[in-house]
């Protein structure tokens, strides 16, 4: 994690928070967990309240000038999160989105992602 994502998840995590130069006379605040550990550490932020997103390095470090480049593959909130360590047992747990139409109705989708079950009105 970098910038001011590296400094609140340091404090949340409870995890040293390291900088490197990033090309300029600032350095570049980052943190990071390992990765055979980072669904525990999910599960942490998740139940804090924050969203996250993972990201993947895009072109190989040793070719890179500055920072890496980086894309998001894969964002986790609290109704998107599949591990069973991060769910309770024989509970649901709902994703929705409302839509209000041009004609003045609403709809509704409400789905449940880890157990497949969906419902649908309109």
């Amino acid at each position: 994690m970098f910038f001011d994502d590296a400094i609140k998840a340091s404090k949340e995590l409870e995890i040293a928070l390291t900088s490197r130069n990033g090309g300029t006379d600032e350095k570049i605040p980052m943190c990071g967990v390992p990765y055979h550990a980072v669904k525990q550490y999910i599960k942490v932020l998740i139940e804090k309240g924050y969203k996250i997103a993972i990201c993947e390095q895009m072109e190989d470090p040793k070719m890179a000038k500055g920072m890496v480049k980086r894309e998001v593959i894969q964002m986790i909130t609290p109704g998107t999160i599949m591990e069973d360590d991060s769910l309770e047992p024989k509970k649901n747990n709902y994703l929705a989105a409302l839509s209000r139409f041009a004609d003045g109705t609403f709809g509704l989708a409400v789905s449940d992602l880890t157990t497949g079950g969906k419902r649908k009105w309109r």
